[in-house]
């Protein structure tokens, strides 16, 4: 694994609501803290996970700002910034304050179901631009589109810009195909908890994880024994979280993560529509499984 600021485990974090459906800032700064205590390497604010669909403009900066600033330098900070539009999200990054940023995660353009040559010139343009380093991030059961591992190596190869993928098409043999033929020092992340140890063991840098929002300390773990190349004591630490990581997906993200945090007493319940609370049939199995494994 390469010895960079952005290998390891990034914490996808989510976006506390109240009960009025209003960010709440204070259990937003809790969980900061209690993802960095647990051993996350750095940040990912604004991706999926936030509900970013159902954010303001407004919204999205004072968050971005606020963890920023809670962060502290303690760890690099990867912000969310992606569009299906690719003038709109050139200028989009332009009017964003990157203080403190240190890459972009930037995800496949959605529902126009470009070519593969049209995900080329869009990511190329936004690198282009970009004052920041580019995260590319391929996640075809939610944009419609596969981002090919040719076209992944093409852009890592063709712009220096492009440092890293987060790959969560679910094809080991795609992600394979990727950290075998892309420059090497470009970054393979997993996008998905489950794949992490089999990614990290052909070859890859990390994940960029849900998982570890719920529990840090038992998923850091895991990912510090891949590190080391320990990887059948990484299968023995996941054993415990498999269940669950497989339950916080069930109903979609972040509907399970926020159960989970939740049922630990970290945030309130709240999600914005169209997504709506995990059932309470969910809601026991998290329960169990909580307190079966002891992952709090």
């Amino acid at each position: 694994m390469k010895n960079h600021k952005l290998s390891g485990l990034g914490a996808a974090m989510i976006t506390p609501f109240k009960s009025d459906k209003e960010c709440d800032w204070d259990a937003l700064g809790k969980l900061i803290d209690y993802v960095i205590d647990g051993g996350a390497d750095y940040i990912v604010s604004l991706g999926t996970t936030a509900e970013t669909p159902t954010l303001s403009a407004e919204e999205k900066s004072e968050i971005l700002r606020f963890t920023r600033e809670k962060i502290a330098g303690r760890t690099p900070l990867v912000a969310g910034a992606g569009g299906n539009d690719t003038r709109m999200l050139i200028r989009h990054i332009a009017e964003m304050d990157l203080e403190g940023v240190d890459a972009l995660l930037s995800v496949t353009p959605y529902y126009n179901k470009p070519s593969q040559e049209g995900l080329y010139q869009h990511y190329m343009a936004v690198a282009d631009a970009s004052p920041r380093p580019i995260i590319l991030y391929n996640v075809p059961g939610r944009t419609g589109v596969n981002m090919t591992a040719e076209t992944t190596c093409r852009l890592a190869a063709d712009h220096p810009n492009i440092i890293a993928v987060k790959e969560a098409s679910g094809k080991i043999d795609q992600i394979d195909q990727i950290i075998k033929n892309c420059p090497k020092d470009f970054l393979v992340l997993s996008g998905d908890d489950g794949m992490t140890i089999d990614v990290i063991r052909k070859g890859g840098d990390g994940v960029i994880s849900v998982a570890v929002d719920s529990f840090p300390k038992c998923f850091s773990r895991v990912v510090y024994l891949c590190r080391q190349g320990l990887f059948d004591r990484a299968e023995e630490a996941y054993a415990p979280l498999h269940e669950a990581v497989c339950a916080l997906f069930e109903q979609g993200n972040p509907v399970g993560v926020k159960a989970a945090l939740s049922i630990l007493g970290l945030i309130e319940n709240n999600l914005r529509l169209p997504l709506v609370p995990a059932t309470d049939l969910l809601m026991k199995k998290m329960e169990r499984l909580i307190r079966e494994y002891d992952l709090c």
